[in-house]
Order: C-alpha cells, then sequence, then structure tokens
C-alpha cells in the first residue's frame, strides 16, 4: 500500500526537523487532508525556521481561519502582509490583503 503524502512529510520531518520547507509541505498536507489545528503548528514551525516566509504566513492564516479562529488570522496576515510587503512578495501580499479584508467584512 503506497504511503499517503501525509505520511510522507511526517517522515521527513523526522529526518530535518529543522528545515523550513519540509514543515511547510507538512503543514500543507496536513491543511488537504482538514486538519487545521496541526496544520497551523506546522505552518507556525515554519515561520519561527524563517520568519520572511510569506507563504506560511499565508497558509497559517488560512488555517487559523479554518479552525475557528479568526481573530488570530487577522493577526497573522497583518504580519505576513508586512514580511510580503518587505521581502517584495507581491503576489502573496496581495492575497493575505484579499484575505484579511474579507475577515473584517465579517
Amino acid at each position: 500500500m503506497e504511503e499517503s503524502r501525509l505520511e510522507q512529510f511526517k517522515q521527513l520531518a523526522e529526518l530535518e526537523p529543522e528545515d523550513d520547507l519540509v514543515r511547510f509541505g507538512l503543514g500543507t498536507a496536513y491543511f488537504d487532508e482538514g486538519q487545521y489545528d496541526e496544520a497551523a503548528k506546522e505552518f507556525q514551525h515554519a515561520i519561527r525556521l524563517n520568519p520572511d516566509y510569506s507563504a506560511a504566513y499565508r497558509d497559517l492564516g488560512k488555517a487559523l481561519e479554518k479552525a475557528g479562529r479568526p481573530e488570530e488570522a487577522k493577526t497573522v496576515y497583518t504580519q505576513g502582509i508586512e514580511v510580503a510587503d518587505r521581502k517584495g512578495d507581491i503576489q502573496t501580499m496581495k492575497e493575505m490583503q484579499i484575505f484579511l479584508k474579507r475577515l473584517e467584512s465579517r
């Protein structure tokens, strides 16, 4: 039987626990499985390892929204927008601005 993507990333994270890309991938795999709190933990880990990882802020915000934590998501999007702006990640910044605006209009 073939291993799931989630299981593959879990194994990678055991081998490379301090790799921000692996943590981001594991977060994405959890998100895709609907495990939003676990996804959020992994995106937070990726950000701890690489505070300039703007895509991790974006996906952390999305995971927090799905987990029913909109206020935390707003904070993360705000921080992520600053990081993306500083790094010149225009597309990621625009996405977070849209997500933040949508949350604030609820």
